[in-house]
Order: structure tokens, then C-alpha cells, then sequence
């Protein structure tokens, strides 16, 4: 049958929702919005809000409108505007000339506001937010009306005009819409839309101070800009009738619409601002880009790439149910995304050194090596092999288990690309470590020679002592454990303290002359790395692990 080769389209609810919006003519475009607030750095949770806005206005030939709601001076820094952007266009959404800030339609939602005053649908209040608190009343209770509810509209005009003169305190008074101080709905019992805040603002400088309420401001701002599906997360749902008003009231032509959908959490992770912003204070990790971090600038500087942060994003899909995701899927993602399209180096990262006792003494040989056996284009590289190498120390002992089949006294090894080598001796220091390893090698073994006189169970790598790059090696765990909780008893965060481990005396094969920061390759047997953004310099070498070789996630079927 025709239908059985046909590729059937799976849609998640948000699409199917516009689909139907534009078969009913509500809309007859689709046009989306990622709308952060810039008072920190993205996470990976902002990944999947970013993505999805941008995805859908591609999917539909609709438009993306990259905004920052920058309606709380007290938080917002230009350095966050600047990080967010570089953010955003690092994974791929482009946003063309389509850049807003609710700051630019202050005017307008001052406006606004007074349509709202003069329709009876807005009052300036006196009470504290104590007192606006408790007239709020409860889950189970309702609240009561504030005693300032009923006052004329020519009063709240001269009243709302001297709180944009900045006659009052901060604090002083506020603008409230007037809707139901008895709705089951909280967000409804006449919610602030206006207060005093004398705060220089980081784009309109000291010309306001007062500043409008973010659910207030964010229908306003969709409005204007003719955006079609306000795409929201979940906590918002509840905050979907006030949407709803304000833009009802408001009389806007072809209103948006609000969707909300499932945040992205992802175990074993900080994604709180209040909690990263104290990490950076106390110095535990470097900044916000710190690689043990998962904001995108973390993400990016520990070198996963935005293809497999938009396999992840694909992965874990779009819903209406909260759920959190395990990060070795996130691990599984770059993985996939690296294995085939990266090349492979010989890295040493806790070197024990190796003289091949037979081997002449000026001699060096360069082997060619493929740099990945599952991506035949990346062609092959010279690797150098002299008289004295490194190797792991853990291919090494002295007296190992049984099914050891590495390097100890008697056995013969392959060393990966080049001879078999044969251990004779060992020496050691006076606490015992082993200092260097002595061997011979079979010159009739080298590598691609077709020898097939005898094998040998275990092959390792090595770097060439005379020609090898001494880097620094920084390995990353997760900040936190949430088995052991992600919090301790005090509301602190329960710091895994192995979170990073720092080798400086590693050493590389000398294949990495042409390396710069964020290039990425495997360090065979050791797992994905990366040149370490901030910090690589032909000079001092610095690579961060991405992630190790083995995982124990599984794909689901």
C-alpha cells in the first residue's frame, strides 16, 4: 500500500494547536518569541524554550522575535544582554533584524495604564505589601478590597501621574488593575501592574521610575509586536487569565495566544540564578561559564556543541507533564554527536615514562594513524615514536590480578599504532612509586607490517617523551549529588567535593600545533575533550574532559 511508505509526521500538542488555529483563521501567520529576563546567564533549561520558539517559527515560515523583558533594573546587567545574545546565536536561532527589549514600549504600557484607569479598571493603592499580602487572602480564603479600591478616576490620573514624577518613595504606592478580590485564581485578586522604583535602568537610564509588573508588561509586548503563541512554561498557566485580560482590555486587534508546556529539568544539575550567583560570589567555581555549570556559556566552554544540545532538547520532547531527565542523557547526546566527526589523539594523563632498552638511541620513526576509523575523510596523521615514552600508570603493576593484560614484569603489550614491547624491569624511589619502566621491543611487530608470528592481549597508548605537548588536563564531575541530596539541612547546596580534578602534568601527542580554543577530539581511552575556551594557549595547553568514553544510559526504545 502507498500509505505504508509514507513517512508519518509526529506532532507534539503545542503544533497541533496552531495547526488548528490556522485551519479556523485566528491567525493566519505563525510568529514566536523567546522573551528572557537578562538579570543572569541561560541555562540548559532556557535551551529548550529557545529551541522550540525558534523551531516552531521555522517550521510554520513564520517569524522569531528575540526580546529581553527587561522591566526589573534592580537585577539586570548589560553584560547578561550580551551574554544571552551570544547564547542564542551559538545554537543556531537566528533572529535577523528582530531584536526587542520591553523597555522600548514603556511608553506604550504607560499608556496603557491609563486606558486602564480611565475604563475603571485600574486604581492606585496605598497599602504596604504587607497589607496587600494579607488583603489577598488565601488558597481557601478569599480577599477583601482594599480600602483605596473605589477612589475616582481623576483622582488615580493625578495620583498615577505624580508616581511617574517621582513624588513617592519606593514602595509608596501602586498601580493595581481592578478585576475579582474574590476569584478562586489568585493572580486575578487585583494583581500589582505598576510600582515606584527610583533605579537607573540599563537602557532608558534614570527617565523612568516607575516600572511596569512583568505579568502586565508581557501581554503588552506580545501584543505589539504582533507575536501569534506566546509559548510560556508551565508555572505560567495559572497566570494565563491575567494574560488574558490585559489584552482583552486593552482592546488589542488579533490577540496572542498563551501556551505552556513542561520545563526542562535535569538531575544531578544548579540551575538557580540565586544559587549559581553564590557559587560565582564565593569563588567555588570560576564564573558563570564554569564547565561543572550547565548555563549554555558552561555547556559551550566544557565543549558540548549546540547539535547535541538540540538531540537532547529533540530527546526528551515537549509535554504538558513535569518529569526530570537523567544527565547521562545529555552525556549520551554529545557522544553520539562527537564519535563519528572528531579525531583521535594519544593523550597521557598520568604519565609513568617507558625506555625501550634496545631501541637506538637517535632513532625516531613516524607512523601514520587514522584519525577516526568511522570517519575515513578526516585522513591520517604522523605520530613520532622514539627510545623513551610515556604511558598511564594504570597500565602498569607490579604484581596484577588475574585477566590483566597490560603491562607488568614479563608481559608483552602492543603499543596502539606502533611495536610489541616486553617489560624487563622496573625502578622505583624511596616511597616505593614505580619511576620508569624498562623495556625491549620486537622490531619485526611494527604496526601495518602483517606480522603474524604471535599475539599478545593487551594494547596500550603511549606519547612520545622527546616530541610530547605538556597540557593541563581538568576533569569535571556534577557540582552536586542529588542522591545524597542536592541540598544540605541549612538550605546550602551539598558540594560534591571532587567536582574537579586539575592534572598539570599530562602530556599530548604533538598533533595539537594547530589546536585552538573549543577545537574537540577524543583522547583514546580517556574519553572527549576539549581545548578549554578562556584559558588554551599554544603556550600552556589546557583541555577540558567533555565526557568519558563509557556510559551506563541506555536509549530508550
Amino acid at each position: 500500500m502507498e500509505l505504508e511508505n509514507e513517512k508519518i509526521e509526529s506532532k507534539n500538542f503545542i503544533e497541533l494547536i496552531i495547526d488548528k488555529d490556522l485551519e479556523e483563521g485566528r491567525f493566519d501567520h505563525v510568529q514566536t518569541r523567546f522573551p528572557p529576563e537578562p538579570n543572569g546567564y541561560l541555562h540548559i533549561g532556557h535551551a529548550k524554550s529557545i529551541l522550540l520558539n525558534y523551531g516552531l517559527a521555522k517550521k510554520y515560515n513564520g517569524k522569531f522575535n528575540m526580546r529581553f523583558d527587561d522591566t526589573n533594573p534592580t537585577k539586570e546587567k548589560e553584560e547578561f544582554v550580551e551574554s544571552i545574545l551570544k547564547d542564542i546565536k551559538w545554537l543556531g536561532a537566528d533572529w535577523e533584524d528582530r531584536l526587542f527589549f520591553a523597555s522600548n514600549y514603556f511608553e506604550q504600557m504607560y499608556e496603557a495604564a491609563i486606558k486602564l484607569i480611565k475604563k475603571g479598571k485600574a486604581y492606585v493603592c496605598d497599602l504596604s505589601p504587607e497589607e496587600i499580602r494579607e488583603y489577598r487572602g488565601t488558597l481557601t480564603e478569599p480577599g477583601k478590597d482594599s480600602p483605596y479600591r473605589n477612589r475616582s478616576v481623576e483622582e488615580n490620573l493625578e495620583l498615577f501621574d505624580n508616581m511617574k514624577k517621582g513624588v513617592y518613595k519606593d514602595g509608596e504606592k501602586v498601580l493595581r488593575a481592578k478585576i475579582d478580590m474574590t476569584s478562586p485564581n489568585i493572580n486575578m485578586r487585583d494583581p500589582i501592574i505598576y510600582r515606584v522604583a527610583h533605579m537607573t535602568h540599563h537602557k532608558t537610564g534614570d527617565k523612568w521610575c516607575i516600572y511596569p509588573m512583568y505579568d502586565f508588561a508581557h501581554p503588552i509586548e506580545d501584543a505589539i509586536e504582533g507575536v501569534t503563541h506566546s509559548i510560556c512554561t508551565l508555572e505560567f498557566e495559572d497566570h494565563r487569565p491575567l494574560y488574558d485580560w490585559v489584552v482583552r482590555e486593552l482592546e488589542y486587534p488579533n490577540p496572542p495566544r498563551q501556551i505552556e508546556f513542561a520545563k526542562l529539568y535535569v538531575t544531578n544539575v544548579v540551575t538557580g540564578k540565586r544559587y549559581i550567583k553564590k557559587l560565582v560570589e564565593d569563588g567555588i567555581v570560576d564564573g558563570w561559564d564554569d564547565p561543572r555549570l550547565v548555563s549554555i556559556a558552561a555547556l559551550r566552554r566544557r565543549g558540548f556543541t549546540p547539535e547535541s544540545i538540540k538531540m537532547f532538547v529533540d530527546l526528551c520532547g515537549i509535554s504538558k507533564s513535569q518529569s526530570s531527565v537523567d544527565y547521562a542523557m545529555l552525556e549520551y547526546c554529545i557522544r553520539e554527536d562527537l564519535k563519528a566527526k572528531k579525531p583521535r589523539l594519544m593523550a597521557v594523563l598520568d604519565p609513568i615514562k617507558v625506555i625501550i632498552d634496545n631501541y637506538p638511541e637517535d632513532q625516531v620513526e613516524w607512523f601514520d594513524v587514522v584519525n577516526n576509523v568511522e570517519c575515513p575523510e578526516l585522513g591520517t596523521r604522523k605520530v613520532p615514536f622514539c627510545k623513551e615514552i610515556y604511558i598511564d600508570r594504570e597500565d602498569f603493576m607490579e604484581e596484577p590480578p588475574k585477566k590483566y593484560f597490560r603491562l607488568f614484569p614479563g608481559n608483552e603489550v602492543r603499543l596502539m599504532n606502533a611495536y610489541f614491547v616486553k617489560c624487563v624491569d622496573y625502578k622505583k624511589d624511596e616511597n616505593g612509586n614505580v619511576t620508569e619502566i624498562h623495556c625491549t621491543y620486537d622490531p619485526e611487530t611494527r604496526s601495518g607490517s602483517g606480522f603474524t608470528g604471535r599475539k599478545v592481549k593487551g594494547t596500550i597508548h603511549w606519547v612520545s617523551a622527546r616530541h610530547g605537548v605538556k597540557s593541563e588536563v581538568r576533569l569535571y564531575e556534577n557540582i552536586v549529588d542529588e542522591e545524597k541530596g542536592k541540598l544540605n539541612e541549612d538550605g546550602t547546596l551539598n558540594l560534591n567535593p571532587n567536582s574537579l580534578t586539575v592534572l598539570k602534568d599530562c602530556y599530548v601527542e604533538p598533533n595539537i600545533a594547530d589546536v585552538k580554543p573549543e577545537d574537540k577530539f577524543q583522547f583514546v581511552r580517556q574519553g572527549y575533550f576539549c581545548a578549554d575556551l578562556k584559558d588554551y594557549t599554544k603556550e600552556k595547553p589546557v583541555f577540558n574532559r567533555i565526557v568519558s568514553l563509557k556510559s551506563s544510559f541506555k536509549l530508550p526504545k
